[in-house]
């Protein structure tokens, strides 16, 4: 980024633009683990299925059946995840409650403590201890940052499931698709394979726009682990067929 464009970015009017919007990092984390996870799932089991030799309608059978077991597992998985981190938060937020109630000196020197470590002293670390003691919830919310290491944001449990499973089923109905036209099983897993390729090159590109990475290397790498969990499942489904004849 320009030198012009970080000092319009650091204007005031804008750096509290910025801080007041909530963070969405979760919601962007659930949308790539989905995603990645649902093309992966379903081009695995199309791999699997065409390495050993069954028909196209088996592979499609089973590619929409794990698309939407697997979709949803997946999606319960991280409302139960992000639920139970909530909960973690809500009882060390109750605890820390508690010790404010009891012991109020005790945890003062805490958030002296924290911030003499941070190498605040004198005047300067008394009046940033009044200032944080004097607001309960500021002083709840510092021990929780501070001692416990724990976030202010823990996302939502149902939308973090929601955008798990919309994800994982838009990514991942992509390389059943060409199991549904009129072509040869060749022709179709070739086609899946061109899908399910775009969808992991087009999934890594888009994580670079978050991880501020450079977009062709982050797309190839997202190509590269999708295409070797699907070779991986084909080479397993041709060696099945090879070892038990199943064709």
């Amino acid at each position: 980024m320009k030198r012009s464009d970080l000092a319009v970015e650091h204007q005031p009017a804008n750096i509290r633009q910025r801080l007041s919007r909530v963070n969405n990092r979760t919601s962007v984390s659930d949308a790539v683990l989905g995603a990645i996870d649902g093309c992966v799932t379903t081009f695995a089991i199309v791999s699997g299925a065409v390495g050993a030799g069954l028909p196209g309608s088996v592979a499609l059978t089973l590619g929409i059946a794990n698309l939407l077991a697997d979709g949803f597992s997946m999606a319960v998985s991280n409302f139960e995840a992000v639920k139970a981190e909530q909960d973690f938060h809500a009882k060390v937020r109750q605890t820390e409650q508690s010790h404010i109630d009891l012991v109020p000196d005790g945890e003062r020197e805490e958030i002296r403590q924290i911030f003499a470590r941070k190498g605040f002293s004198g005047a300067t670390l008394e009046q940033i201890v009044e200032t944080i003691t004097d607001n309960p919830q500021l002083w709840i919310e510092t021990m929780l940052r501070e001692e416990h290491g724990l976030a202010e944001n823990t996302g939502s449990p149902i939308r973090s499931a929601l955008t798990t499973f919309s994800s994982f089923l838009l990514a991942g109905m992509f390389p059943l698709l060409p199991f549904l036209w009129v072509l040869s099983q060749q022709q179709q897993f070739l086609a899946s394979a061109l899908f399910a390729g775009s969808v992991f090159f087009g999934i890594g590109m888009a994580k670079s726009l978050v991880i501020n990475k450079p977009i062709l290397r982050a797309g190839i790498s997202t190509l590269v682990t999708g295409g070797s969990a699907a070779g991986l499942a084909y080479l397993t489904g041709y060696l099945l067929r090879e070892v038990f004849a199943l064709t």
